[in-house]
């Protein structure tokens, strides 16, 4: 069995850390203006020089914004954010999502499905179909919910593959880890054979080119873990 190296984080990290979590959690409200560098640096007990490079790398990723002369500001992440600011916030508490974080994800995963489901409505093929059934048959014989959860993103993953979108499948994937977590808590509630026969009867449509009833079946499915019988998150 290998073991991965473990490395301290430094005072840089350390202090984006901080403040990152300040403003996540509220206690560094948006509009907020910060305290100026010297002050900070010794409140914190760091050089100048870590808090300069921290909230310079803190405004790159969209919690910050430095007004030449004036001062720096907590930004509207949710209006200026980046993918960085979105990884920084499913990260947050140790990567424990929070109810609003997780029904935010699934409302997104509607709309990218969506979007996968209309754009192979024009292009797929036989065999990519068959590629698909094969997913969802290695999804069906899984005996873990680890192997589910890694067929059923295969699934996912082919599906934006076969949109010919360039940025769905890459954007699935920034997506992996995160797809994968609530998929493992989906499993533990409800099951792998619930995974199998959301997957299932989605690609039943699919196979029968009927992808109105294949986003009308993965949109109830979702909406069934955001407010319906089989909730991920309460």
């Amino acid at each position: 069995m290998e073991f991965s190296k473990l490395s301290a984080p430094s005072l840089k990290e350390l202090f984006v850390r901080e403040l990152e979590s300040m403003i996540l959690s509220g206690r560094l409200p948006i509009g907020t203006q910060l305290p100026p560098e010297r002050d900070l640096a010794g409140s914190m007990q760091v050089s100048r020089a870590v808090v300069n490079s921290g909230i310079v790398e803190l405004a790159r990723k969209g919690f910050l914004v430095i007004r030449p002369r004036v001062g720096t500001f907590v930004a509207d992440y949710r209006r200026n954010g980046t993918i960085e600011t979105f990884l920084s916030i499913v990260s947050y508490n140790g990567g424990m999502l929070r109810n609003d974080e997780v029904r935010s994800i699934l409302e997104l995963r509607i709309a990218l499905d969506k979007l996968a489901v209309e754009l192979c409505s024009l292009k797929i093929t036989d065999d990519e179909l068959a590629n698909l059934r094969a997913s969802v048959e290695a999804l069906g014989k899984a005996k873990t919910p680890d192997e589910a959860v890694s067929h059923a993103f295969a699934f996912q993953h082919q599906l934006a593959l076969y949109s010919n979108n360039t940025l769905l499948p890459v954007i699935f994937s920034s997506f992996k880890a995160l797809t994968r977590t609530l998929w493992l808590r989906y499993c533990t509630l409800y099951g792998i054979s619930s995974l199998y026969e959301n997957t299932r009867v989605l690609f039943s449509h699919l196979e029968k080119r009927d992808f109105e009833g294949a986003i009308q079946s993965l949109t109830a499915t979702i909406q069934d873990s955001i407010s319906g019988s089989r909730p991920i998150y309460y």
